[in-house]
């Protein structure tokens, strides 16, 4: 059990009556959301601060958070979208170098509470059995009437039809220059950055700034847009290529971008990731389901159907692109990834245009890292219609 817990009570329930009790931690505040499980070992700080789990209360599958602290290094954005966290047993007293500050505080400040000492495992099973539901946290002493809390959990939007990435975009374009960390000097060695810059426009959808590091790494002059600037804009930017990042919530919500993706994806090379893989998948006329649960976590497997490789991936989301939709709509897109827990699309290519994109996110951050080779991937078909060359999204992610 943790050494320093402050003995204030709070409850967790869900829209289906289920009760958890247990101590509260963060902010004193009540909150309700679709309630996820993580199943990351690690990487705690950067799930909390990933934009992508907007609208949603998060649990942690593994048992102790909290031990290595946080620290400005670490955060995915510019602050904590999530609306509340839930975890078996935090700890409030750090041990790690890097640590400037403890989750309890970091969660305090962002004013999103916590709960702590619940059966997570529990909670787990009920959401994998029964589906995705909506449920409400409460830190505050005042707010622990449990009939109460029920009836605003049932009374609490979902994600469905709601535009989450509104509140996560960034207001005005910036440019980003910072690659991923180098580690400390003579332990890890960096490879040399390619010596030709390419410009790039990426889509803030709720973007996880290790995608930008990346494609920083890879050499890209990098520019990121807020969500709905219109494809004009984009393009008077003169980029080289497109790229559509990561997002929360339902892809199908997203008002107005499909349209610019459309235009963007007729001119550009483009690589979509997460919510960017589904509203490209959009943009070429097919359609989005809602999950029973979805994928969170850092051990899905998705497998290259090219190659018939498998990768260990992190994934953050609770939809997915239909393939039959796509095949219905007419266009030349190939699936080129599926996950093998239950087949859904992992990945597509267009057969005509240098266009792909993945559900997983090969950025990690926390991970594993099996398939960080897509922004290599992303880099080399970028280069080739730079220098004129017809190559699609397929050939690329065939590797030819």
């Amino acid at each position: 059990m943790s050494l320093l817990r402050r003995a204030v009570s709070a409850r967790m329930v869900l829209c289906d009556g289920t009760v958890f009790r247990g101590q509260a931690f963060g902010a004193p505040a009540l909150c309700s959301g679709e309630v996820v499980f993580n199943t990351s070992m690690t990487g705690y700080q950067e799930i909390c601060t990933d934009p992508s789990y907007a609208g949603q209360i998060v649990t942690m599958t593994y048992t102790q958070i909290g031990n290595v602290g946080v620290n400005p290094d670490d955060e995915e954005s510019r602050g904590l979208f999530l609306e509340g966290f839930v975890v078996k047993e935090l700890f409030r007293e750090t041990s790690n170098w890097r640590s400037r500050g403890s989750l309890d505080a970091a969660l305090e400040t962002a004013g999103v509470p916590g709960i702590e000492g619940i059966d997570t495992r529990a909670l787990v099973r009920r959401i994998r059995s029964g589906g995705a539901q909506i449920g409400v946290i409460s830190t505050d002493p005042d707010l622990q009437d449990e009939s109460e809390l029920v009836d605003r959990a049932r009374a609490a939007p979902g994600l469905d039809g709601v535009d989450w990435v509104d509140r996560v975009t960034c207001r005005e374009p910036y440019r980003f220059r910072e690659g991923t960390w180098p580690g400390i000097a003579g332990q890890v060695p960096r490879g040399a950055k390619p010596g030709v810059p390419l410009k790039v426009v990426v889509y803030d959808f709720g973007v996880k700034r290790n995608i930008l590091r990346q494609l920083v790494d890879h050499g890209f002059d990098v520019t990121v847009v807020p969500a709905t600037t219109p494809a004009a804009e984009a393009l008077a930017l003169a980029p080289d290529a497109i790229f559509l990042s990561n997002g929360p919530g339902d892809p199908a919500a997203v008002d107005g971008v499909r349209e610019n993706v459309r235009e963007l994806a007729a001119k550009l090379p483009l690589f979509g990731i997460c919510l960017g893989h589904q509203i490209l998948g959009l943009a070429l006329g097919g359609k989005t389901q809602k999950m029973k649960f979805g994928h969170h976590g850092g051990n899905q497997p998705g497998q290259d159907l090219a190659t018939k490789k498998v990768a260990i991936c992190a994934e953050n989301h609770g939809y997915a692109v239909d393939a039959e939709s796509l095949r219905a709509a007419g266009e030349a897109v190939e699936v080129t990834h599926c996950n093998l827990n239950e087949g859904t699309v992992e990945g597509l290519a267009h057969a005509a245009r240098p266009l792909f994109s993945v559900q997983y996110h090969p950025e990690a951050s926390p991970g594993p890292h099996d398939a960080s080779y897509l922004f290599g991937r992303f880099r080399n078909m970028v280069e080739r219609v730079v220098a004129g060359e017809a190559v699609s999204g397929a050939q690329v992610a065939r590797g030819e």
